[in-house]
């Protein structure tokens, strides 16, 4: 059993990711586009690399950092917000040319819940609902989704994570004092750093074994994960109202409150990540 792993984008998600992996005995290679951060990643025994994707290009070792390993990560989001002339469809592309020519088998790439759009009224939105994606990053990730997915030289899982919260990041810290806020009454869509850790840490090492289980249906799901392309929805089973929930927050940390929009229909999703729960086995850890 091959345990080398790549990480491309070692960042507030992939380098705690990478620690946990190392801890439970697989090698990995990891990534950054900063010369000065190349020290804690060797520091926490990643192997470091320094890359940069461009939409024509890879700048750094890209052959060495995929060799020998048979699992890649890709966890860089588009950044599209900065620059939307920019192309995170083509940056994939020409990662997968370095993909292709590598011992990848197993391509875990993170995406985001954006693929699907907000709506009234609010409904359940499961893997199997179609993406529609009223922003660009959206479009983009969907296309880059279908990219990977339909590239016969390595399988894809897609895991579509929702809004990514940890000790030192909440979304409440930007919100707090803002007026006219709108969608009060949306659900709350977030996953906890630890629990996308735990996740993605399930998948692989539920990829490497065989396992099985009393349900039939969850044997025929998990084999995907193992030996062929599969999503999942990852988000947290918690869905407060985002007025009841940013006040609470709020005041756990002494801001202040945001004032959302009166009178007005609020525009959500309710993601449900029953296939994380059933295929993998998986019990959320941390409340959002």
């Amino acid at each position: 059993m091959n345990k080398k792993i790549s990480i491309l984008g070692c960042g507030w998600l992939g380098l705690p990711l990478a620690k946990t992996l190392i801890e439970n005995g697989f090698s990995v290679k990891g990534s950054t586009t900063s010369e000065n951060k190349l020290a804690l990643l060797k520091k926490n025994k990643i192997q470091p690399f320094l890359l940069s994707l461009f939409e024509n290009k890879i700048e750094g070792n890209s052959k060495d950092f995929l060799n020998d390993s048979e699992i890649l990560i890709i966890d860089i989001p588009p950044r599209l917000r900065r620059d939307i002339s920019i192309s995170f469809v083509d940056k994939i592309k020409t990662l997968v040319t370095q993909i292709e020519k590598s011992q990848i088998k197993k391509v875990l790439f993170v995406s985001s819940i954006s693929v699907y759009s907000d709506i009234f009224p609010i409904k359940e939105i499961t893997e199997e609902t179609p993406t529609n994606p009223d922003t660009e990053s959206g479009r983009q990730l969907v296309e880059v989704e279908q990219l990977l997915l339909g590239n016969p030289n390595f399988e894809t899982i897609i895991i579509r994570f929702g809004g990514l919260i940890g000790e030192d990041r909440h979304p409440i810290k930007y919100l707090a004092g803002k007026e006219n806020v709108e969608n009060p009454d949306s659900p709350i869509n977030f996953i906890h750093q630890e629990d996308c850790i735990g996740i993605i840490t399930a998948i692989i090492e539920k990829g490497l074994r065989q396992v099985q289980s009393d349900n039939k249906e969850n044997d025929e799901m998990l084999k995907q994960v193992q030996h062929d392309n599969i999503v999942f929805n990852a988000v947290s089973p918690q869905h407060p109202k985002r007025v009841e929930y940013y006040h609470k927050k709020a005041k756990n940390m002494n801001l202040a409150l945001p004032i959302f929009a009166k009178n007005t229909e609020s525009k959500g999703k309710i993601i449900l990540s029953t296939k994380i729960e059933t295929v993998l086995s998986y019990t959320f850890k941390k409340e959002i």
